[in-house]
């Protein structure tokens, strides 16, 4: 199926949608160095604009829409969340492509704390103008690890089906292939950070092997709160961050030694990228496009949603129907 992407990123989630089979068409971002990391990765048919710039009428009609609007407004991360953060109006822009070009389907991501934000309020508000725009929709937390990731990252995916398709191709969120509770629930465990890591040399003993091998020299201190709490090499990784409490520097994770914080390439693996994948960019910078990131491995899965009920709508159709 052909896609559109908006709020792009580096491209996590558009590496797991081409995974699962489809075809992105047109993307797009306001930030250059992820802009960049896209096209050298993925492709050139990224533009490098916020989408507050981009007319309907320049964005190619696709079968699906996606993105992950920006979510830092959002974060339970941001101790200064508020609805009127400007960060938080950008959904706006994905509901206006919507209205306008009419794909069958849309997947949009954002944090968890969307969920508790004004009371709810906001999460009533995104909602109700996807549904004004036309679709369908369903909203469900899904976690990371739940889908093969080595990270425990929870995120509200929205799914949404055109009002005019039958409801039984409505487009609904994967089923986990993973859990802490493999042999109770008939899944596969839940995949390591030492699992994960397994495959990463190691950026001191070879700095070269792999790109973005560099990583953060802040001293991990082992604290109670955020990005000072030790990584369990026999567990998923903590959530990997764009930036620390309130929206300043970044802030690595901690590798399982407890020597240092995980490289940019430790950090990517662990979020799903190919280890051939190579951030563009300052350190921060590079540091940020790997924690704004859908996991590759979460993107797949919901690639293969989208196959699914797009097969499921094309059975329920007639032969002229598929035709036209």
């Amino acid at each position: 199926m052909q896609v559109v992407s908006l709020f792009s990123g580096a491209g996590g989630l558009d590496l797991g949608l081409l995974q699962a089979g489809h075809r992105v068409i047109w993307a797009n971002d306001f930030d250059q160095d992820s802009v960049s990391t896209y096209s050298a990765n993925i492709g050139k048919h990224i533009v490098l604009k916020s989408i507050e710039d981009v007319p309907s009428s320049d964005i190619p009609d696709s079968d699906i829409v996606v993105g992950g609007f920006p979510c830092q407004g959002f974060s339970q991360a941001n101790l200064n969340r508020a609805l009127d953060d400007p960060r938080n109006a950008l959904y706006r822009q994905f509901v206006r492509v919507l209205s306008e070009k009419q794909p069958k389907y849309f997947i949009a991501e954002n944090v968890r704390g969307l969920l508790s934000l004004d009371s709810g309020r906001a999460f009533e508000s995104i909602t109700k103008g996807f549904e004004e725009a036309g679709y369908r929709v369903a909203a469900k937390v899904l976690n990371a690890a739940d889908f093969g990731v080595p990270q425990n990252r929870h995120r509200v995916i929205f799914m949404g089906t055109r009002v005019d398709l039958p409801e039984s191709a409505n487009l609904t969120h994967p089923e986990p292939t993973h859990s802490s509770l493999p042999s109770a629930e008939g899944k596969l465990p839940h995949v390591t950070v030492g699992e994960a890591l397994a495959a990463v040399p190691d950026p001191i003993e070879f700095p070269d092997a792999v790109p973005n091998q560099a990583f953060s020299r802040y001293k991990f201190v082992e604290r109670n709160f955020t990005g000072h709490r030790s990584t369990d090499p026999n567990k998923p990784s903590p959530t990997i961050l764009a930036r620390g409490n309130g929206g300043g520097g970044v802030n690595a994770t901690p590798h399982p030694n407890g020597l240092r914080r995980m490289s940019i390439r430790e950090s990517a693996a662990i979020q799903t990228f190919p280890l051939t994948f190579n951030f563009v960019g300052r350190l921060g910078s590079a540091y940020r496009q790997v924690g704004n990131a859908v996991p590759v491995g979460l993107g797949r899965a919901l690639g293969n949603a989208v196959a699914s009920a797009e097969e499921t709508l094309l059975s329920s159709m007639s032969r002229s129907e598929r035709a036209a």
